[in-house]
């Protein structure tokens, strides 16, 4: 379901809806209404002051009301179309809420999170079509970002960014490697895993200065299996070691934090520029957690 296409069109039928009404029924219904009370106080002078109404007032206030009342269908629509819009300028240019429903992203971002993406930092683009109206920032190693699934856009993932374009990836026997760098890896406490009931090596991921949680449980076997078919996958080398890559231009190589447990950029190949929602930031709410509640790395 494209959400974004379903809120733009709603935003269209109600925009018509609230300008017909500002334009051409309003008008209508109030002239309705001065005509109402025009003719209420014609038949209160021709009564006379000893039969006229008591509660003349307010009589004219309610017939007034009456036909100034908007019809259910307008009431429906145009009614709703200041808040549909408001709705889609945020979500489509300021902040998107998302909701994480894997454990690709453990330990920095669990199942249950509903968390916030900036959707401007890295360029505007127009919904829908997601094309880029504003250059924006570059994306950085290391930051947490979702983006359509390049085997099926209806489909949003996140992942953290580990390659940008140019860079040469290394994912040999367990150790990330860019550009011929081993990323410095030091051990933590082992994490306990609460959706496979158990502990998992824990360690602290140095990219560029930027630090994060990983799991990578180093009994686990270095080699990729299932990786597909995908654009550029000439410019990767599987061996029995794991996979290393070249990252094309216009691309990025994605990576979860939950190295033995996530579909991403070995396993599927690049994600494209256009491709790119925002940068996750912020966990707005886990009902499981509150604690969860605040910014990640």
């Amino acid at each position: 379901m494209n959400f974004a296409l379903i809120l733009f069109v709603l935003v269209i039928i109600t925009g018509v809806a609230w300008v017909a009404d500002k334009l051409v029924f309003m008008p209508q219904r109030r002239r309705a209404a001065d005509e109402a009370v025009a003719e209420f106080d014609r038949q209160q002078a021709r009564v006379g002051e000893r039969f006229a109404d008591e509660n003349a007032p307010q009589t004219r206030a309610r017939l007034r009301d009456e036909k100034l009342r908007q019809p259910w269908w307008l009431e429906y629509s145009a009614s709703f179309f200041p808040v549909i819009l408001v709705v889609f300028v945020v979500r489509s240019f300021v902040v998107e809420p998302f909701k994480i429903p894997s454990g690709s992203m453990v330990p920095t971002l669990l199942v249950g999170d509903f968390i916030l993406v900036n959707k401007y930092e890295y360029g505007i683009r127009l919904p829908i079509t997601n094309t880029k109206i504003t250059q924006g920032s570059p994306l950085q190693r290391g930051d947490v970002v979702v983006f359509r699934y390049p085997k099926d856009e209806s489909v949003d993932y996140i992942k953290r960014v580990i390659g940008l374009p140019g860079d040469v990836v290394a994912y040999q026997d367990k150790q990330l490697t860019i550009n011929g760098k081993p990323v410095p890896e030091t051990p933590l406490p082992d994490y306990f895993d609460e959706e496979r009931i158990g502990y998992a090596k824990q360690f602290e991921e140095d990219i560029d200065g930027r630090k994060n949680a990983i799991l990578n449980n180093p009994a686990v076997p270095p080699f990729i299996v299932g990786a597909e078919d995908y654009p550029y996958r000439d410019n990767c080398t599987y061996n029995a070691r794991g996979v290393i890559c070249k990252v094309p231009p216009g691309n990025y190589f994605m990576m979860g934090d939950n190295r033995d447990n996530s579909a991403d950029s070995r396993y599927w190949g690049f994600a494209p520029d256009q491709n790119i929602v925002g940068r996750a930031f912020f966990i707005w709410m886990n009902f499981s957690n509150l604690k969860r509640i605040g910014t990640f790395h």
